[in-house]
């Protein structure tokens, strides 16, 4: 009989908020081809060069939403709950690992193989499908499984169970007051974006890629997140926007730029903005520092009053009820490597 066990997966974070703790990390993290897809000559120069001054700017970051209790680390506090709210719920094996920094996705397959599992249900943590996160999170679960069989979780940007975990969110967390809310999603190069498209003809290529049906789309970020927006947006009054965040060097990345769309709201008259980020199901420095501390800044500066946002699913108990649920999904439902 089989015994399969799961794989929770999710990105990483630094193991302190301390200059050669973030050094480590971000080298680790950069130097994935999926993340900066050059050559490696040139990957490891422009990583090298980044790490000359973004470890210590990124260690102050850390430093401001970092926990005093253990672990620091927003995101692997609420993927070590979400871990342990699973277990509660399922008869099966769970482990939890990161792509970079630990606990290593080498680790909880370790765990997995002293729990005598021979069939491994790798649960990405990622709504929307991207290169930069899912890709090299399966890539590299692959090659750690050995020869035992490993099932995907395909992304749930489109889940009824998922929309229904963030329709619910937004209905207990959006602010009475709020007078926009902006969905910001983590971004990505465009040129990526195009590198993904198996068509090499649509993605990108017309005012109306992500609404013209395509078999683009089943590997499309944009696409998925656009739709993400349009799906949970369906019902609200309140006006709403797309905008994505995190840009990293000078090649163009998905527009709108939240950092830049944040002054265009306030500019527009718009006083209290709400954000959520369904890219992301774990608070981290991307929502808590990036958005809550540096985007409310931003948005006062421009001449907004307010920014409330909205936090991630993280442990929510129909947010790891989904989780349950997809466990048990028949194998023509998952993705096989």
């Amino acid at each position: 009989m089989t015994t399969r066990g799961i794989l929770l997966a999710n990105l990483g974070s630094p193991a302190a908020p301390e200059r050669d703790a973030v050094r480590r990390y971000l080298n680790e993290f950069l130097m994935d081809r999926h993340v900066i897809d050059a050559p490696w000559p040139l990957r490891r120069t422009i990583v090298s060069l980044i790490l000359r001054q973004r470890p210590e700017a990124s260690a102050k970051a850390y430093g401001a939403i970092w926990r005093d209790e253990e672990p620091g680390s927003p995101l692997l506090h609420w993927s070590e709950r979400l871990a342990d709210a699973l277990r509660q719920r399922v008869n099966i094996p769970v482990a939890l690992g990161m792509r970079y920094g630990a606990p290593s996705l080498e680790d909880a397959l370790k765990a997995l193989t002293a729990a005598s599992v021979d069939e491994i249900l790798l649960m990405p943590l990622y709504p929307q499908h991207a290169g930069a996160t899912r890709s090299t999170t399966i890539e590299r679960a692959r090659t750690l499984a050995d020869r035992r069989k490993l099932l995907v979780l395909p992304a749930f940007y489109d889940r009824p169970e998922y929309l229904q975990v963030m329709r619910d969110l937004l209905s207990q967390e959006l602010p009475n007051d709020a007078d926009h809310l902006l969905f910001s999603y983590h971004g990505l190069p465009e040129r990526q974006i195009r590198k993904a498209d198996p068509t090499r003809e649509h993605c990108l290529q017309r005012p109306d890629c992500c609404e013209a049906p395509s078999s683009a789309h089943a590997g499309c970020y944009r696409h998925q997140c656009l739709a993400t927006t349009r799906r949970l947006a369906a019902g609200l009054t309140i006006p709403h926007s797309t905008s994505f965040q995190s840009r990293l060097g000078r090649l163009r990345w998905l527009t709108p730029y939240t950092e830049e769309h944040l002054g265009e709201l306030a500019g527009a008259g718009v006083r209290h903005v709400a954000v959520a980020c369904p890219s992301f199901v774990a608070d981290n420095l991307e929502t808590l520092e990036e958005l809550g501390i540096k985007g409310e800044a931003v948005f006062r500066e421009a001449g907004g009053h307010r920014l409330t946002l909205i936090p991630c699913v993280n442990d929510r108990t129909d947010w790891a009820d989904a989780l349950a649920k997809w466990t048990t999904l028949p194998r023509e439902e998952l993705d096989l490597t």
